[in-house]
């Protein structure tokens, strides 16, 4: 705690106490139709027959930056949900929209290295962006956001399995493609209120890194906002070890590193108790639902969202950020 109020009054001391911009969600809400490569052959004809025999499965990571600092954005290209295969030394052009951009930029062309990734270098003042990466060889695609954001924004987090989803355990019925993972009622209400008044939306899954791509699609069609998707980077498996210590890391980056003022967090587990208090998020502040709702001195949500929308959310304060 000491090391974030020093960072707070000495790292940027010209704009410690400023009021930040709100979250700039309307100009990648409905992003311009993208003009994007010319299709042309891939490099080596193994990658053409991956293409031929297996769905693309590709996805780019999302990163949230200070202002000042350029982000590097990951793309990891594969074929297969199931298999993996990468896609080796080809290459991938990539493009950019969002605040203060005029339709599609283009960034550059970049080649996969021997696990299928590539990473983009991306250097923007204050603002969100919409990434977008196309495999030359057969313009697959995949798009992913960046935000480049002031230190005090307000912000909400949210774990997704067992918090937005009905239980922990929906995530492995959509990656298997045998379900729509439902959603508590009046969870997407919860979380579009909260971007409505201004407040940068997070969501710090326990998910493994490899099911980006599913976790977006199941925002996108619910119809929560697009908000930023941190997904556990430690290990494979349907449920990756060390979740706990994964989310503790990612909260201390946004809070030391970018110095986000998280002001409300969301879980249904233990894990997601134990990784909030440990970076001094405090109790009354955290919401939990589910078998776990109130322990350890946080605050219950019961049943569903609907009580909770219509009393905590509908008395929330605008974020008093600056709109653009």
């Amino acid at each position: 705690m000491l090391a974030r109020m020093l960072w707070i009054l000495c790292a940027v001391p010209s704009a410690a106490f400023a009021q930040p911009t709100c979250p700039d969600y309307a100009s990648v809400a409905n992003p311009p139709a993208l003009q994007g490569p010319a299709r042309r052959s891939f490099r080596h004809s193994g990658s053409q027959l991956l293409s031929w025999t297996y769905p693309p499965y590709h996805m780019v990571h999302d990163q949230i930056v200070p202002a000042g600092v350029q982000a590097t954005v990951v793309g990891k290209f594969d074929y297969s949900g199931v298999l993996h295969k990468d896609l080796e030394d080809e290459d991938v052009h990539v493009y950019i929209t969002g605040t203060l951009t005029p339709g599609w930029q283009y960034v550059g062309k970049y080649r996969t290295d021997s696990d299928g990734k590539i990473y983009v270098p991306i250097s923007r003042p204050v603002g969100e962006y919409r990434v977008a990466m196309i495999v030359e060889g057969d313009l697959s695609s995949a798009s992913g956001f960046v935000s480049v954001v002031e230190p005090g924004r307000k912000t909400v987090l949210f774990d997704i399995d067992g918090t937005l989803t009905l239980n922990d355990f929906e995530m492995v019925g959509d990656y298997l493609g045998v379900s729509t993972a439902q959603a508590y009622p009046y969870a997407v209400d919860v979380v579009n209120s909260y971007a409505a008044l201004g407040y940068q939306i997070v969501y710090l899954t326990g998910r493994p890194y490899w099911v980006a791509k599913d976790t977006r699609e199941w925002i996108q069609y619910k119809g929560l906002l697009n908000g930023h998707v941190h997904t556990n980077p430690y290990g494979g498996g349907p449920i990756p070890p060390d979740t706990e210590q994964y989310k503790i890391d990612y909260l201390s980056y946004l809070l030391d590193d970018v110095g986000l003022d998280i002001v409300r967090v969301y879980g249904n587990a233990t894990t997601d108790i134990s990784a909030y208090a440990a970076v001094g998020l405090p109790k009354a502040s955290t919401y939990i639902i589910g078998e776990h709702a109130g322990a350890d001195g946080t605050l219950p949500i019961w049943n569903d969202y609907f009580q909770h929308l219509g009393t905590v959310v509908a008395s929330t304060p605008a974020a008093g950020c600056i709109p653009r």
